[in-house]
């Protein structure tokens, strides 16, 4: 059963997604029909929360404060309202659901960002190239004479045992 549902989802899942993930900071590009007209509407905000998975059903929650208020909105990953998703930043975190930000406020707020470069899936920490130790080629010199050492013969007078004379 499941495979006729997939087969039948396919066509409407997009290939263009970036690797979204919990706190990052994006730009949500949406369509928005006024009437007639339709124009494209930026949401940047915090992404707080990815749900259902990566599927037709998938979704994900922004978060942006405006005039002091916090608003969220939850697209799915999906939709052809959708006209595409930037990542802005990203930020280092812990957890997989960032729910505590709605409590917090000003720099309490404030996650703390890590390099992003857009294009590249994981930027790693830049580390110094340590030089390699040089490598000494075995000599081809003839080998070396070991210098016998004889020992020689001491003699010492024995010690005679003396007598002890008591007195």
């Amino acid at each position: 059963m499941t495979n006729k549902t997939q087969e039948f989802t396919k066509e409407f899942l997009k290939t263009n997604l970036p690797d979204i993930k919990p706190g990052d900071i994006v730009k949500v590009h949406q369509k928005i029909k006024e009437g007639d007209k339709e124009r494209i509407q930026v949401f940047e905000g915090v992404v707080l929360a990815l749900k259902h998975g990566k599927g037709i059903t998938g979704t994900f929650t922004v978060r942006k404060i405006i005039s002091g208020i916090g608003v969220e909105k939850t697209y799915p990953l999906h939709s052809p309202n959708i006209e595409k998703v930037e990542i802005v930043s990203r930020s280092k975190i812990r957890r997989s659901k960032l729910y505590y930000l709605r409590n917090l406020t000003g720099k309490k707020a404030k996650l703390k960002r890590k390099e992003y470069v857009p294009g590249a899936e994981i930027v790693e920490e830049k580390e110094t190239p340590q030089p390699e130790p040089e490598i000494k080629p075995e000599s081809t010199e003839t080998p070396k004479q070991e210098a016998v050492v004889e020992k020689k013969e001491t003699t010492q007078p024995e010690e005679k045992p003396e007598d002890k004379k008591s007195e």
